[in-house]
């Protein structure tokens, strides 16, 4: 590194250079970062790190490339698009096999759309036990705990993981397709 990489690395970041400087962050961590840590890097607020944010997603959304940004509550990352999904594993030369079965989907569609949920309401929309199909969603890391809802026995909320988002080529929860509604105003498939 030259002296002068070294002199402009102890700046601060000016706003003005927000998109590009989130687009390096989020690159370079090769993760999830959350706004606070983001802001922190950054010595930014934590609002100029969200607009820098949404500002970063239109960008990356009006003008399309191969990556996209992903948000998962107050955490978001660079991930790449769907559509090279495929070439991408025969790059890096991975076997895709992940199968989900019926019950594991419609188990991750109730926690997608009701998230936080705890296992007995997904068991009385399902109407049958739950439990081995949640354990397998959580070890393939598409469903993960979320702490424990107050009342009897405290039970353990769950919701979806930056993983889920992946698995289905989306980058937030708002991609998920609206539930139709039937002539009767109930929603189609399960009631959730």
């Amino acid at each position: 590194m030259v002296d002068a990489d070294r002199q402009l690395s102890l700046e601060i970041v000016p706003i003005e250079e927000a998109v590009p400087a989130l687009e390096a962050l989020l690159f370079a961590s090769g993760g999830s970062e959350d706004v606070p840590t983001l802001a922190a890097a950054l010595e930014w607020g934590q609002s100029d790190v969200r607009r820098a944010l949404s500002a970063l997603e239109e960008e990356l959304r009006a003008h399309p490339r191969g990556i996209a940004l992903q948000r998962n509550g107050d955490r978001v990352q660079l991930v790449t698009v769907a559509r090279y999904g495929r070439a991408i594993e025969r790059l890096l030369g991975i076997e895709r096999q992940v199968k989900l079965s019926s019950a594991a989907l419609e188990t991750l569609a109730i926690v997608a759309y009701r998230q936080p949920v705890i296992r007995p309401e997904i068991e009385a929309i399902r109407g049958v036990d739950s439990s081995g199909v949640l354990a397998t969603l959580v070890a393939r890391e598409l469903v993960e705990a979320r702490g424990r809802r107050p009342g009897p026995g405290n039970p353990v909320e769950y919701g979806t993981t930056g993983a889920f988002l992946r698995f289905f080529g989306m980058t937030s929860l708002e991609d998920l397709p609206p539930l139709e509604e039937t002539q009767a105003g109930d929603t189609t498939g399960i009631n959730l």
